[in-house]
């Protein structure tokens, strides 16, 4: 089955739009899991709008199952996963004034610095998983920076999923055995919810974890997180 790792980061915006403590991120991590998720993802960024990173040292102990840390490897963020050792770090190229994460690494172009970093992460035995498009030469350049994993960037197979769901998958599915035959694990993320989620994983069974944020929290708002998560965790199965 594939894991269902919920990224609290869209908490974090309701709570600091108002000051305070509401909602509780710290809750909202142990609840996700307490209700089923796998995993917990946090993406600070370097503006802190939402996930803090004193968020990020207050969660990690706090929670039992994998921790999943993404974001630009600046400096700042790097010794931040170095000092926490997550079970998991993604590494995104976003822009420090970016609204959200909008494409993929060139791991032509990045090679060397993308794998002097997972190098390191490695070594302090994190496993390390580079976001990409689903393109096939960028997949295998990732495997030759070492990765453990790529998390494959959903978001033109979720805009395209209504008009022609085989067409929006078919990059998806070359990439994914791109992955398979250069040895990395796959994730992936962005766009997905309860109407497309089941078909990614139904014909690319061999993704391992799923990171979903902002589709899973505007359902809560109606469902509620308990059933929001289990109805998750359906599509996964």
């Amino acid at each position: 089955m594939t894991k269902l790792s919920v990224n609290i980061n869209k908490i974090a915006t309701i709570r600091n739009a108002r000051g305070g403590n509401m909602p509780d991120v710290l809750k909202v991590a142990i609840d996700c899991e307490l209700f089923g998720a796998q995993g917990i993802t946090v993406h600070p960024r370097p503006d802190e709008r939402h996930i803090r990173y004193s968020d990020v040292y207050e969660i990690f102990p706090l929670i039992k199952t994998e921790f999943n840390i993404e974001g630009n490897p600046i400096a700042r963020f790097i010794d931040l996963v170095l000092e926490i050792k997550p079970a998991q770090v993604t590494l995104v190229p976003d822009a420090h004034d970016v609204l959200t994460s909008n494409a993929g690494w060139d791991t032509r172009k990045n090679k060397s610095f993308l794998k002097e970093i997972i190098t390191e992460f490695k070594s302090h035995g994190i496993r390390s998983s580079i976001f990409v498009d689903p393109d096939t030469e960028m997949v295998h350049h990732a495997a030759e920076t070492g990765a453990d994993r790529v998390e494959l960037y959903t978001e033109a197979y979720a805009a395209q999923y209504q008009q022609n769901r085989d067409k929006a998958i078919a990059p998806y599915t070359r990439a994914a055995k791109v992955a398979i035959q250069n040895g990395l694990g796959i994730n992936a993320g962005h766009d997905l919810d309860l109407n497309n989620l089941w078909y990614l994983v139904r014909t690319i069974p061999e993704i391992q974890e799923v990171s979903i944020g902002h589709a899973l929290v505007s359902d809560a708002l109606y469902l509620g997180l308990e059933k929001t998560i289990h109805l998750y965790l359906q599509q996964l199965r």
